[in-house]
């Protein structure tokens, strides 16, 4: 594999902004995007986490009202951080044979299948909606984007829990570098902040429960971490060969250099606590964008501000890197933005090029004391990132023991 793939378009709608622009200077401003679920079901189930990082612009505010009925909400935000990235790119001209996508969600239409299941309850089989299925199947983001840009080179759906939209780019590389499309949308999209999924995400004590300050809840590497944030939201990157989008005269942001994808094998929840299998995707994703452990100047943590999770990867990372560990800066951004589940990677990607691109790495906010157990470099400032030849990593970790890595060089 020898070809160079760029980054030529993205895409995003999150708690912190519903498009790139806005997120990212809310990111870098130091500013949160989880505040307090305002809905009758909270009290109504009397549900024990009363926050979430929800999306700041409703999606009915961009789609129109058939396409909100139509579409999950899961759907709704794969649609409108992919109508950005390719409006982006420049919204290419390209044979529908030769473009395809790899979108992906961690949970699917789960406010679709709950609602009509609630409609069954409620009103019978008749009163359910003949487009519950196409709504909530796992792939209904994946396929809405690809009937909206005419994709017709395949259009594919990993599912992979928090490391799906990650695992989604990596697989995009790799269908680039194959010669069978010339450009893929790659991102993910997540809209499971209802009562179930919060509640059993609480049962499990997954959850932070800082009702009483949201905004500071999601805390990664702080000492008094005590679970992630939920949020929502999508994102998507437009990927092709460096050949393509030069005769095509396209604006590139960074260069996609690899990605890959392991598994634990361990529990079903619980990560590795040695890291060895994240530590494998680190290492087989520098081998494959020909770099070195030296070259790797900062890294997007998984990071999600779990007691456990944090020192897994942290322990990964140390297996990696060794001595060089203290000198990569590192950020973690759900702190900002909440834990986007299977949206999580590709959000996390797209802020991995703009440090690139924009020359400044965003920073984690809510870290007031710092674990001793987790000595990182930890941005908590946007800090200057220039130089040449710099490689940055973006990690996600998921339920099931799977791992994914990408990196970016820059361009």
């Amino acid at each position: 594999m020898s070809k160079k793939i760029v980054v030529t378009g993205i895409g995003a709608t999150t708690p912190l902004g519903g498009d790139v622009k806005t997120t990212w200077q809310r990111l870098l401003a130091g500013e949160s995007g989880i505040s307090t679920i305002e809905k009758e079901w909270i009290a109504q189930y009397e549900v024990p986490v009363t926050f979430a990082g929800q999306a700041a612009v409703a999606s009915a505010d961009v789609l129109t009202p058939q396409e909100v009925k139509r579409l999950d909400p899961s759907s709704q935000f794969a649609l409108i951080s992919a109508r950005e990235a390719w409006a982006d790119a420049g919204s290419p001209e390209v044979a529908p044979e030769r473009l395809a996508v790899e979108f992906s969600t961690g949970i699917g239409g789960v406010w679709t299948l709950l609602d009509a299941f609630d409609t069954l309850k409620e009103r019978g089989p008749r009163r359910v909606l003949p487009m519950t299925v196409p709504m909530l199947m796992p792939n209904g983001p994946a396929a809405a984007v690809g009937m909206d840009i005419a994709a017709r080179g395949g259009v594919r759906t990993a599912v992979s829990a928090c490391a799906s939209s990650t695992e989604a780019i990596a697989n995009a590389y790799n269908r680039l570098q194959t010669g069978e499309v010339d450009i893929v949308v790659a991102g993910g999209c997540e809209a499971a902040i209802h009562a179930l999924p919060v509640s059993a995400f609480a049962a499990m004590h997954a959850l932070s429960k800082r009702n009483d300050e949201p905004a500071r809840a999601s805390r990664p590497y702080d000492t008094n971490r005590d679970g992630f944030v939920m949020g929502e939201g999508g994102a998507a990157l437009v990927l092709e060969t460096e050949e393509h989008a030069l005769a095509r005269g396209a604006k590139i942001y960074a260069e996609l250099a690899g990605g890959a994808v392991t598994s634990d094998a361990y529990h079903i929840t619980a990560p590795d606590p040695e890291g060895s299998g994240a530590a494998r995707a680190v290492l087989a994703t520098l081998k494959q964008a020909g770099a070195t452990i030296e070259d790797v100047k900062h890294i997007n943590a998984h990071a999600t501000s779990t007691p456990v999770g944090d020192i897994a990867e942290y322990n990964a990372l140390k297996r990696v890197f060794g001595d060089l560990l203290p000198g990569i800066a590192v950020t973690a951004t759900k702190s900002s933005t909440g834990h986007l589940l299977g949206g999580a990677g590709a959000i996390e990607a797209i802020f991995t090029v703009l440090a690139l691109h924009e020359g400044v790495i965003p920073p984690t906010i809510n870290l007031d004391d710092q674990d001793p157990e987790i000595p990182l470099d930890v941005v908590v400032s946007p800090r200057e990132f220039k130089g040449d030849n710099l490689l940055a990593i973006s990690n996600s970790f998921g339920f099931g023991g799977h791992n994914a890595v990408v990196a970016f060089r820059k361009y």
